[in-house]
């Protein structure tokens, strides 16, 4: 029931302060603080919610000099000023308060605890009881039969009986205690020596600072000296601490409001509180109106009106994730916000139903032309899906999916439920509220027409408006080109490929599956030999036992959670250039059962049965740098380098009659990095051909001819040229080369004499992070950088890498999507009828006809080498086999 007797006075400022030291390093996507305002808003939340309070008041310091600094301008002297991290929050945390309907209180020449005294005297009059929400003792002073204190932090209440139980004062008394003992904390200064339980002993004997002094003529030594000499501070120290209790206000019950909603949500949602602005919306009232159409007539006027407008929204319900075997449920389309139509095609519920030849002959020549313009979400999946079904979509506008990670990659998540709450203060209807959730999940052909209309309408209009926010965002951080030069192309590009597949020989995949099954066998007979006794080996704990208690082998670091020591890949291979052999055996353990589980026994069982193919999803919208990444299989990740990465590219084969043609961007983000650095050295070595890792050890080695430059030279040059590019340390390059750190540390120096250019892009970089809070490719895409600030080291130094090597390994990531754009639109432009299979990092993989190869190298080749002009070419090796591991080679 709501507290309709008691009033809470809530010390705001002592909250603020409070929360922003207890949590830290919380920030929203684009580097916000947020710390304070999370922890206070959780304080609030409890309050409301533990006491349903009918009359609340927060309170908050006033900015400037208060009354306390003209009778001592030493006042609070010691305080550093506000952190900039935290003034920034005070703001918004007096919005949020007033959003929940909070009346607050501040006054000029006050202190919060001065309004708090003066309304605890007002309110007591009134019969009121009140409770003070603070952890702050000097507010103790304060208590009283009908006044009393809980800190919603600890959960912990004070009462008047209380504080007498515990020193067996008045709570008037605690004012000359801390007259006595002073508050270094605030600068007042009390009287020096006396500490906290002398200061009480004192009062609980004397009973007042007054008696004290009266009785000084009986008191001996240091103490009654230090009291005598500081008698006049000890008086003025009073007059600091004691609260004021008549301040100038205009008095009356402060009462709980009505929530402004629209301003919390917006709040919340700009601060990325998702969960709490979970918590605090309701579904859309139904305005929107969403149309189920089943008449031939109706769905004519439908196809007239989208061909009117030119544009729209649609979004496809399937019975599966896998866009080659789902199969359509139902399709909405939305020309204007708030208005969408459902078209049910697949349901099995005795809903009504549209033929689905019904369905392509009246909108397939919509969706086939490229003048009207289609909108979606993730609208590669819906075109894979309609391709599926006869209709080849043509004319892909906008991905709202896609446009939010360029505005910020750095947001958690890109999903239509997300965006919708983050943009639009609306809450989405998910789809386990459509289906339900675990053993009681249906089918969505199986749920009813109407039901599914609302979800799948709400996506399409959604989407549609989503479309201007987005476009309005990307306009104002110059991402136009970005998006309708790069990703929305590329969009096009990543359908055909997944749509093409890739072939692999199941049978080679099954024999290996069976002489892994047998390495990894005698491997483990191997492990226990070495281990002296026989363990779960995919155990941590038992390992970490087998390592560190029984071999005694040096534990380098302890997990969080179980603070047993790790044994990830990290620690075996450092443990690995030890005497012991355990580490070096586990390590190929764990890399055979990876590479068998994940690929060999997997893959087989992903060929598509339609296509006799394995199909992958290419995702725009996952990394922070801008690299696709690949899943479901995830490709990329098959290893290049070693004897059991090379057996598993052997098993990905080009159809007869074709072969694989592997090109490869040379040494890519070197070659942008001496763009971006504009490095003399650097940008001679690739301009004049040399071997850039060879003419690094060269000059970091001291070496005078390359002739002499060594294998493992070159290795150590290499490490250090790469290394730079990530940001690595002294301390990361000795443990990767395995080097004294004091040697790490003079080949970093003498990189930087040799090469001045990589430590002025490396300022420059930071710099720029500190500045605006983000870094850019060259084709400004951007990415925001939270923790470039941070008091946490450990996350400012992971800022700093990335700062520097966003703007590289961005721009590699751009350059390949442009190339696959512009290698895609030559090919279909000169009639060649290679296939684009996988994008693999620096890599692009095609399946050409034989006799079409030597066209469709030059192609390829030229539209990759002449992508973007740098200053140093851009240079693609091309390898050529009828396995992938034969055309990498």
């Amino acid at each position: 029931m709501p507290d309709s007797e008691s009033i809470y006075l809530v010390d705001g400022s002592s909250y603020i302060y409070r929360a922003y030291h207890a949590i830290k390093d919380l920030t929203n996507s684009k580097g916000f603080p947020t710390n304070a305002i999370f922890g206070v808003m959780k304080m609030l939340l409890k309050l409301l919610k533990d006491k349903s309070p009918q009359h609340v008041l927060v309170v908050f310091d006033a900015k400037g000099s208060n009354f306390r600094h003209e009778i001592y301008p030493q006042y609070k002297a010691n305080r550093p000023p506000i952190p900039e991290s935290l003034a920034v929050q005070v703001p918004i945390i007096k919005e949020l308060v007033s959003a929940l309907g909070i009346p607050t209180l501040e006054q000029e020449g006050y202190e919060a605890d001065d309004l708090i005294g003066t309304f605890c005297r007002y309110l007591q009059e009134k019969e009121f009881n009140v409770i003070i929400v603070s952890g702050d003792k000097d507010l103790k002073q304060l208590l009283a039969p009908k006044v009393s204190m809980w800190d919603p932090m600890r959960d912990t209440y004070t009462t008047w009986k209380d504080l007498k139980a515990q020193t067996g004062l008045e709570p008037r008394q605690l004012v000359d205690v801390m007259a006595l003992s002073g508050d270094p904390v605030d600068n007042i200064p009390g009287v020096p020596s006396v500490g906290e339980k002398t200061a009480l002993k004192l009062i609980q004997e004397h009973g007042s600072l007054e008696k004290v002094y009266e009785a000084l003529g009986e008191m001996r030594g240091k103490l009654r000296e230090k009291l005598a000499n500081y008698k006049e501070q000890a008086f003025l120290s009073r007059e600091l601490v004691r609260i004021k209790e008549d301040v100038p206000l205009a008095l009356e019950i402060p009462t709980l409001k009505e929530r402004n909603q629209e301003n919390l949500l917006r709040l919340l949602r700009e601060l990325e509180f998702t969960t709490l602005w979970k918590d605090f919306a309701k579904e859309e009232p139904i305005t929107a109106q969403y149309h189920v159409l089943t008449d031939r007539d109706d769905l004519i006027r439908l196809r007239d009106l989208i061909l009117d407008k030119g544009v729209f929204a649609f979004d496809i319900e399937t019975t599966s994730e896998d866009p080659i075997s789902a199969e359509i449920v139902g399709v909405s389309m939305c020309t204007e916000p708030s208005l969408a139509y459902y078209i049910p095609i697949g349901h099995r519920d005795g809903s009504r139903n549209v033929e689905l030849d019904t369905f392509k002959s009246i909108f397939g020549e919509i969706y086939e032309d490229s003048n009207i313009r289609k909108i979606g979400h993730n609208i590669k999946y819906d075109v894979e899906v309609l391709f599926q079904h006869g209709i080849n979509v043509k004319g892909i506008y906008f991905d709202t999916m896609v446009a939010s990670y360029l505005v910020n990659p750095e947001h958690r998540q890109h999903n239509l439920a997300f965006l919708s709450q983050h943009y639009l203060n609306s809450k989405k209807i998910l789809y386990e509220e459509v289906v339900g959730k675990g053993k009681e999940q249906k089918s969505i052909s199986q749920i009813p027409a109407e039901v599914v209309a609302k979800y799948c309408c709400e996506d399409s209009d959604f989407s549609l408006r989503l479309k201007d926010i987005l476009y309005a965002e990307l306009k104002q951080y110059n991402n136009l080109e970005l998006m309708f030069d790069i990703e929305v192309p590329l969009i096009e590009v990543l359908i055909e490929m997944e749509l093409n597949g890739i072939k692999i020989d199941s049978i080679l995949f099954r024999d290996l599956s069976h002489q892994f099954e047998v390495r990894l066998s005698n491997l483990t007979e191997e492990i226990y030999k070495e281990a002296g006794m026989e363990f779960n080996i995919n155990s941590p704990q038992q390992l970490s036992f087998v390592l560190f208690e029984k071999l005694k082998l040096p534990g380098l670091k302890k997990t969080s959670k179980t603070k047993a020591f790790s044994t990830n890949v990290k620690v075996l291979k450092q443990l690995a250039s030890g005497a012991h052999r355990l580490p070096e055996l586990l390590l190929e353990y764990r890399t055979l059962m990876k590479l068998k589980s994940t690929y060999l026994d997997s893959l087989v069982n992903l060929v598509n049965p339609k296509t006799g193919r394995v199909h992958t999803s290419f995702n725009q919208a996952v990394t922070a740098t801008g690299r696709l990444s690949s899943s479901n299989p995830n490709l990329q990740n098959i290893p290049v380098r070693g004897e059991t990465g090379r057996e598993i590219r052997k098993g990905f084969i080009a159809e007869e009659g074709h072969v694989f043609l592997s090109a490869d961007y040379s040494q890519i983000e070197l070659r942008i990095f001496a763009h971006y650095s504009g490095d003399s050295g650097f940008i001679e070595a690739f301009n004049s051909g040399e071997d850039v890792h060879s003419k690094t050890a060269m000059e970091i080695l001291g070496v005078k001819d390359p002739s002499q430059v060594t294998p493992d030279m070159r290795r150590i040059a290499k490490a250090i040229n790469f290394g730079i590019i990530y940001g690595m340390g002294a301390q990361k390059l000795s443990e990767e080369l395995g080097i004294d750190l004091k040697l790490a540390k003079s080949y970093i120096e003498r990189y930087y004499e040799r090469y001045p250019g990589v430590l002025d892009y490396r300022k420059r970089m930071i710099e720029k992070a500190q500045k605006d809070g983000y870094v850019t490719t060259l084709f400004n895409r951007r990415r925001y950088l939270p923790n470039i600030k941070s008091d946490n080291k450990g996350l400012q130094s992971e800022a700093e890498r990335a700062a520097i090597n966003t703007p590289i390994q961005g721009t590699a990531a751009d350059l390949i999507k442009k190339a696959m754009i512009l290698v895609r639109h030559r090919l279909k432009r000169e009639s060649l009828n290679a296939k684009m299979l996988l994008q693999v990092h620096d890599e692009l993989l095609f399946e050409v006809p034989e006799e079409e190869l030597s066209s469709t190298i030059d192609v390829v080749k030229e539209e990759m080498e002449g992508v973007y002009q740098l200053s140093i070419p851009l240079k693609v090796d091309i390898g050529i086999g009828k396995n992938w591991d034969e055309a990498h080679a």
